[in-house]
């Protein structure tokens, strides 16, 4: 295994021995889920608002590792697998701080969720970003609609295009945190655009495609 991998690893094993070490410490009634406005609105019982974030990033992990690993299209993935091993880290980690939030939020620590998460998520879609202008065809990994899927070419301009999008909405959700009062908004529009865009553009140019071939 990578080093990448290896992050990943022991950013799970850090959830599960941060649950053991810090379960005496927690409520009978761990805050589990918040609102878009940054409170409380879902609890647990202890050992599962405890245990099922480090849980979750096992079933992730191995769900990140097993199926490219049987994609029909194995050997185009092989071609970016470092930046997809570094995905995976990232992701972990990504995990690990929300759990570790979570985990200080109900030690009694006060702040606001929604704040400290959105700029961590902005981190996040800006690496899918770069992960997406180096995706190869396959049926796992990127933006898989009936058009990309059909043809090569077509893959790639969506790809490219969408890897831009998403390092921007990412930049712009990591500035959002400068904006609490619309940070939300902002951080769901702008990904929520990215995606949009990426999918109508792999339309076109199936479309497109599909006329020179005619001509």
């Amino acid at each position: 295994m990578n080093k990448a991998v290896w992050i990943a690893i022991v950013a799970v094993a850090l959830s599960f021995a941060g649950a053991f070490y810090f379960y005496g410490k927690m409520p009978d009634r761990v805050a589990s889920h918040w609102n878009a406005s940054g409170e409380v609105d879902g609890y647990m019982p202890k050992f599962w608002g405890v245990f099922l974030m480090p849980i979750v990033s096992v079933a992730v992990l191995l769900l990140l590792v097993i199926i490219p690993a049987i994609d029909p299209k194995k050997k185009n993935i092989d071609e970016f697998r470092p930046y997809f091993d570094w995905f995976i880290a990232l992701m972990m980690l990504f995990l690990l701080y929300i759990y570790s939030l979570t985990i200080a939020y109900n030690l009694g620590h006060e702040f606001d969720m929604g704040k400290m998460i959105m700029p961590a998520l902005g981190v996040l879609f800006y690496y899918i970003g770069i992960l997406m202008g180096h995706a190869k065809m396959n049926w796992t990994i990127g933006i898989r609609t009936p058009w990309t899927l059909s043809d090569e070419k077509v893959w790639d301009k969506p790809h490219k295009l969408g890897g831009k999008l998403f390092k921007a909405a990412g930049i712009i959700s990591i500035l959002s945190f400068f904006m609490p009062d619309y940070q939300f908004i902002i951080v769901i529009v702008s990904i929520m655009l990215a995606a949009i865009v990426s999918v109508v553009y792999s339309y076109l140019e199936y479309r497109n495609a599909k006329e020179r071939k005619i001509k």
